[in-house]
């Protein structure tokens, strides 16, 4: 919270759903003389600083407390009334000073429609001779010294003009919203998008709100002539209490804040005079009554409802569900970089296999190739970076009913690593696998790779030289061929490598299986892969043996409570 014994002079922001339109603001702003902020004893004499430091002769006083700067005790010299001025505005009033009425009073001043708007009001004021204040006036949104006030100088020179992106700048920040391209949807059959990502034929004004923030705003400025009653109101004499801004969003700044129950804001004059005036800044909107509120919260429900109502009739209850027993797997993933190859201008092939109950729609891109990329030294290590994305969605469904199936075989993906120069000459860098994790989620996953080796020197001074070197017929050898009708564990000994770098992999994995539906319901704890699946049919068969257990063992007790009763 604020200090409530100092003035608040930043800005306020408030948010708030009622209309604009009921927004008020009372400013209450009065003359303080100027004896009445000057130090003086508060004896009955005393020499003091009255004025313009005019001595005063007196009895003198030692240890007399000087009054406080701003306070309200009276003095004899001061002046018999302070000047008040109070008034209430409200959002986007005009109220004009005496200024204003004097040029808008001549036809020959008015240039522009907005110029004849006022000259007619000040007409219709000057035929009623009566002005709504003494002092207080406002600028609104459309009136010149608002545009004025919001443009940004780069020196303190009073002879500097704005630039020309300065003016189309404060054009577009000021720039208020419209209804646009009614024109290419004027029949009522085609769908009218909320918003239109593609613009085939820009205008200017989809540009400056494309390129610039354009938060539309409208502008008000609470003002104070200061002017002396002898002398002729001028611009100078005049002074901004309050400027207030409304955007699309609902905020509401107020600048400076109200004063709630801080002291008053103090301005002093820039005139010979120097003469002080205290005002004060405070919310006069109306507040609602308990029906209203109910009542207006009700409608807010019942808005609510209906949107978001629309937006299901617009999206639609019909997804499609993956059938019972089948696991789908959507893989999102990225080849992010490789690092620490022997040769630059490097370039990935990649391809997923499926193990035994998977499967995947014909239409699915299982293999790719990254772009090429030369690598760059970073931290002693040679990087080539891809951001290479990828994505596909591949099905599981056991069909089959075996007491050894019990943790399905996972897809993975195989890695080949080349390089290739500027004479076109291409090398295998590596191989590598990775084998999708099986639980779903974000993964950061990195796969060492490594490459045959040659038979002798031959080989590798033809790789140097001409390109070419030992590659795998069968890229799946890196881990257990599907062809592989041994053990689990493929036995090559005696099979000569290099060890290469690594490739970075991100994956984003997510299940969708009508199991975990079930077992949300049954409130029971969903962990791995291995609990989710477990073999599907399987699960099933076991689950309803046990179901039947259970309701034997039931019978069976209460056959027994029945024979011993």
């Amino acid at each position: 919270m604020a200090d409530e014994s100092e003035a608040d002079f930043g800005t306020a922001y408030y948010r708030s759903r009622d209309p604009i339109k009921n927004f008020r603001i009372r400013v209450t702003i009065k003359r303080v003389t100027g004896l009445s902020l000057v130090p003086t004893f508060s004896g009955g004499g005393g020499v003091g600083l009255v004025g313009e430091d005019i001595p005063q002769a007196g009895p003198s006083h030692d240890n007399v407390e000087m009054r406080p700067i701003g306070s309200k005790q009276t003095n004899n010299n001061a002046s018999t009334s302070p000047e008040v001025d109070d008034y209430t505005y409200k959002w986007q009033e005009k109220v004009f000073n005496q200024r204003e009425i004097d040029l808008y009073s001549d036809a020959q001043n008015c240039f522009n429609p907005l110029d004849q708007k006022y000259h007619e009001e000040v007409v219709e004021l000057n035929e009623n001779g009566t002005r709504k204040t003494k002092r207080l006036f406002s600028y609104v949104d459309h009136d010149r010294f608002t545009n004025m006030d919001e443009q940004c100088l780069m020196t303190t020179s009073p002879t500097e003009q704005p630039s020309y992106l300065s003016e189309r700048m404060t054009n577009v920040r000021r720039r208020k919203q419209r209804e646009r391209r009614k024109e290419r949807y004027a029949d009522a059959g085609v769908f009218l998008p909320k918003s239109n990502l593609m613009v085939d034929v820009p205008t200017d004004e989809d540009k400056r709100a494309t390129h610039v923030i354009d938060t539309p705003v409208q502008t008000m400025h609470i003002m104070a002539d200061l002017a002396s009653a002898e002398e002729k109101s001028t611009v100078t004499d005049e002074y901004v209490l309050c400027t207030i801004k409304y955007d699309a969003h609902g905020v509401l700044s107020v600048t400076p804040d109200f004063n709630h129950h801080r002291p008053a804001y103090t301005i002093i004059t820039e005139s010979g005079r120097r003469d002080t005036y205290e005002y004060t800044l405070s919310l006069a909107s109306e507040k609602m009554s308990r029906r209203e509120q109910d009542r207006e919260s009700k409608m807010y429900k019942e808005l609510y409802q209906r949107h978001t109502e629309y937006i299901g009739a617009m999206v639609g209850h019909e997804f499609e569900q993956v059938p019972t027993g089948m696991l789908r797997m959507c893989v999102f993933g990225e080849i992010v970089s490789a690092k620490n190859f022997e040769y630059d201008n490097l370039y990935v092939h990649f391809f997923v296999e499926l193990p035994q109950y998977w499967s995947a729609d014909r239409s699915q891109q299982l293999s790719g190739v990254t772009q090429t990329c030369a690598t760059k030294e970073i931290d002693k290590e040679d990087v080539a970076f891809f951001s290479y994305p990828f994505e596909f969605e591949v099905f599981y469904k056991n069909e089959e009913t075996s007491d050894n199936d019990v943790l399905p075989g996972l897809p993975q993906i195989f890695l080949e690593v080349l390089s290739i120069d500027s004479w076109l000459r291409y090398r295998t860098e590596g191989y590598g696998y990775i084998t999708l994790p099986s639980t779903p989620g974000m993964h950061a996953l990195e796969v060492n790779t490594w490459r045959p080796a040659g038979r002798g020197a031959n080989d590798d001074l033809r790789r140097f030289f001409i390109g070419g070197s030992p590659e795998l017929e069968d890229p799946t050898y890196t881990s257990v061929p599907i062809t592989y009708e041994g053990d689990k564990v493929i036995s090559k000994f005696g099979f000569k490598t290099v060890t290469m770098g690594s490739v970075s992999l991100k994956l984003n994995i997510l299940h969708q299986s009508q199991t975990f539906m079930d077992r949300a319901t049954s409130r029971k704890r969903v962990g791995t892969l291995l609990d989710k699946l477990g073999g599907l049919s399987m699960q099933a068969s076991v689950t309803s043996v046990l179901e039947l257990f259970q309701r034997a063992r039931k019978r069976m007790q209460a056959a027994r409570e029945t024979l011993a009763s």
